[in-house]
C-alpha cells in the first residue's frame, strides 16, 4: 500500500472479537491502528501485533469525561483520524420484567453513551478536514429483535437511529457515516461477553429456558468469521458510496428479509386506520 493510501484508524474494544479481528485486517493491509483497551496488560498485547502501527489507548469507552483529551492526546502522538469504528460494547441477557433499570443504564452506557462520545470527539477534526468516516458497530438486532435480549436491541435500535441521522448532518463535510450490523459471528458475544441477569419469575421460563440454552450451545460455533467481517469493514471504507448500513452474515439478511415481510404486510392491513387522522 502506498503512504499516501494508509490510513488512520481508532477501533474501540480490540481486546476480543470482531473489534481485534477489525484492528488485524486493517494492520494487515497497511494501515496505522489506534486500539482501545481496558487493561494495560491488553495494550502491552495489542502493541506487539505490529510494532510501530498497532497503538494501544488505554480508556474505557464509558469514561465520557476522559474521552476528549485522550483522543486529541492519541492524535497528537500518531496523527489525524481518518476512521473511527466503534466497536466496543456488550450484550445482557434477561428479560425486560427481570432486568434492572440499572442493566439498562449499563447497557446504554457501553453500547450508545460510549460511541456517542467518541463520535463527538472525533468530529470536529473530520469537520475541519472536509473527510473522514465513522463505522457503527450495531447489530441484526438493531433492526429484528428477538425475546429475551430487550436492552440489547434497544440499545442497537438506538445507535442505528443515531448513525442514521448523524450521516445526514455531516455528509456535506466529506464524512461518511456507516452502521455495520452483524448476524452472529464466532466471538466470545453470547458467552463469558455476555452479562445475564438471574432467572426469578417461572411465568417466562416457557420462553427464556430454550433461548438461554441454545444461546449458550451456539457460542464457539456460530456461523460468521471475524476476519471475512473484517475484510467487509475494509470494503466500506474504501467504497466511493458506501451505504447507509451494511448488514453482515446471511442470517442477519435472511432475518432482516423476513422483517421486511412481516412489516409490509402489516402496514397494509392496518392501512385504513393510519390514514384516518388527518383533517378532513
Amino acid at each position: 500500500m502506498a503512504a499516501a493510501d494508509s490510513k488512520i484508524f481508532l477501533v474501540t474494544g480490540v481486546s476480543s472479537g470482531l473489534g481485534r479481528a477489525f484492528a488485524k485486517g486493517a494492520l494487515a493491509a497497511g494501515h496505522r491502528v489506534i486500539g482501545t483497551v481496558r487493561r494495560v496488560g491488553d495494550a502491552e498485547a495489542f502493541a506487539a501485533l505490529a510494532a510501530g502501527k498497532a497503538h494501544p489507548l488505554v480508556i474505557d469507552v464509558t469514561d465520557f469525561d476522559a474521552i476528549p483529551a485522550a483522543v486529541a492526546e492519541a492524535e497528537k502522538q500518531i496523527g489525524a483520524i481518518d476512521v473511527l469504528v466503534n466497536n466496543a460494547g456488550y450484550g445482557h441477557e434477561g428479560t425486560l420484567e427481570e432486568s434492572s433499570l440499572d442493566d439498562l443504564q449499563r447497557q446504554f452506557a457501553a453500547n450508545v453513551f460510549g460511541p456517542v462520545a467518541m463520535m463527538k470527539a472525533v468530529l470536529p477534526g473530520m469537520r475541519a478536514r472536509r473527510r473522514g468516516h465513522i463505522v457503527n458497530v450495531t447489530s441484526m438486532g438493531g433492526f429484528i429483535t428477538m425475546p429475551g435480549i430487550s436492552f440489547y436491541c434497544g440499545s442497537k435500535f438506538a445507535l442505528e437511529g443515531i448513525s442514521e441521522s448523524l450521516g445526514k448532518e455531516v455528509a456535506a463535510f466529506g464524512i461518511r457515516v456507516i452502521a455495520l450490523a452483524p448476524g452472529q459471528f464466532r466471538t466470545d458475544w453470547a458467552g463469558r461477553s455476555m452479562d445475564r441477569t438471574p432467572r426469578s419469575i417461572s411465568d417466562y421460563d416457557a420462553v427464556m429456558d430454550p433461548i438461554r440454552a441454545a444461546r449458550l450451545a451456539k457460542s464457539g460455533n456460530q456461523p460468521g468469521d471475524p476476519a471475512k467481517a473484517a475484510q467487509a469493514l475494509l470494503a466500506l471504507v474504501e467504497a466511493e458510496k458506501p451505504p447507509v448500513r451494511l448488514f453482515l452474515g446471511e442470517d442477519a439478511l435472511a432475518l432482516v428479509e423476513q422483517k421486511i415481510e412481516g412489516m409490509k404486510a402489516e402496514v397494509s392491513v392496518w392501512n385504513k386506520l393510519s390514514r384516518s387522522t388527518s383533517f378532513a
